[in-house]
């Protein structure tokens, strides 16, 4: 492996739009096979000709245990260079799901003793490994919500500053560059789920951010057959995380990277497909008397609507829309009577999925107030106008 081949390390021709870097970033190998796309290699042992060869192969990349089949083949370094080169990274590494990469930055970053800044309305699964894994092990987690929230609460003690935007369900931006000027300032990497943007519409590391996480599952891959997360960053930024990911098994499969792979070919297309439709079923339910407010950023209505345009040049849902007040028998009878929607959590696929997005305090009711019912909506690939049709079909179960 030559010392342009590390393991998740891009090309060093970086001047390609990002259409054609999604074309033809992550096909090196395919070239031994003269095939348009990299063979699937499955290996459980990387085996090499000389002593020589095998010294080489941890130039760039330090491991804390011989090179083994679970640190990679050539197909998922060539997914980990792909990743590095549209988010304009030095490298990029890779982990069983979006929430084990999470868990892999924190837990790289946290310290007895030490402190993490969180950002309040993170994705609920981040929330509860802060409050249930890395509290009890004595590391404090400090929530904040505004720069100046953020200024207050940073001490001395810190390690990492920990974003998402927008952020999930209630879909609040935050001062991404603020953040980062201020945590930079202090000498405090930042770390960010990126998911929802994308490297189509947020360029995370240009605004300042250390470490980006994506949850591949979701719009990278685009096919809802793949658990996948991904962090790119520089080699300084990444080198606890990459300790971290070698310590604790913390690897994906070939096969993964496959599928992953092949859906980021199409990641532009699907994206601003995503975005015209999200924008035009937000913009119809936004007028339908059913419905109280529609939170989404991308709208100029809404109040993170100005820092969305500084920092995204799109947006690809999901949204979360407020029903005005209805009963719990007609809100499942408006769940229920929606045919284009599936009914599941995830998002980031070819098809439009809905969801309950219950407040985190009241998950434990068997039965939600009237009032404040929120759902939230993953536009799919489907024709604006059929899911709008769909959407009005079962909005009228809950009355006008």
């Amino acid at each position: 492996m030559t010392n342009e081949q590390q393991p998740g390390k891009a090309p060093v021709d970086q001047a390609w739009q990002l259409d054609t870097a999604l074309t033809h970033l992550g096909r090196e190998s395919s070239v031994a096979v003269n095939s348009v796309n990299p063979p699937v290699v499955r290996a459980s042992t990387t085996v090499f000709q000389t002593l020589a060869e095998f010294k080489d192969s941890y130039k760039g990349v330090v491991f804390e245990s011989p090179r083994y089949g679970r640190s990679g083949t050539s197909t998922n370094f060539e997914l980990q260079a792909a990743m590095a080169g549209i988010c304009g990274a030095q490298t990029c590494i890779a982990t069983p799901s979006g929430l084990s990469a999470i868990a892999a930055v924190l837990g790289a970053h946290a310290q007895v003793g030490g402190q993490i800044l969180v950002q309040e309305g993170v994705y609920g699964p981040t929330q509860a490994l802060c409050d249930k894994v890395l509290t009890p092990l004595q590391c404090n987690i400090d929530y904040f919500d505004s720069v100046d929230s953020l200024k207050s609460k940073l001490t001395e003690r810190a390690s990492l500053v920990f974003i998402e935007v927008p952020s999930s369900l209630t879909m609040r931006m935050i001062d991404v560059a603020a953040v980062c000027g201020f945590a930079a300032s202090k000498g405090i990497p930042v770390a960010c789920d990126s998911t929802w943007g994308t490297p189509v519409f947020f360029n995370a590391h240009a605004l300042g951010i250390a470490i980006s996480i994506h949850a591949a599952t979701k719009y990278i891959n685009g096919h809802s057959d793949v658990m996948l997360g991904l962090i790119t960053g520089s080699y300084e930024a990444l080198q606890s995380t990459r300790a971290w990911c070698d310590r604790n098994g913390t690897h994906v499969s070939a096969d993964s990277y496959a599928l992953a792979l092949r859906g980021m070919r199409t990641l532009a297309l699907r994206m601003h497909r995503h975005h015209a439709s999200a924008i035009a079923v937000a913009s119809w339910l936004q007028e339908q008397p059913q419905i109280k407010q529609v939170l989404f950023p991308a709208l100029a209505s809404d109040p993170g609507h100005a820092l969305w345009k500084r920092q995204f040049t799109g947006a690809p849902g999901p949204f979360t829309v407020e029903l005005a007040s209805c009963s719990e028998p007609a809100f499942e009878r408006f769940i229920n009577g929606l045919q284009l929607f599936g009914l599941g959590t995830s998002w980031g696929g070819f098809e439009s999925l809905v969801m309950p997005a219950i407040a985190h305090h009241l998950r434990a009711l068997p039965v939600q107030p009237n009032e404040g019912r929120l759902v939230r909506l993953h536009i799919g690939l489907e024709a604006p106008q059929d899911l709008c049709d769909d959407l009005w079909a079962a909005l009228a179960h809950i009355g006008a």
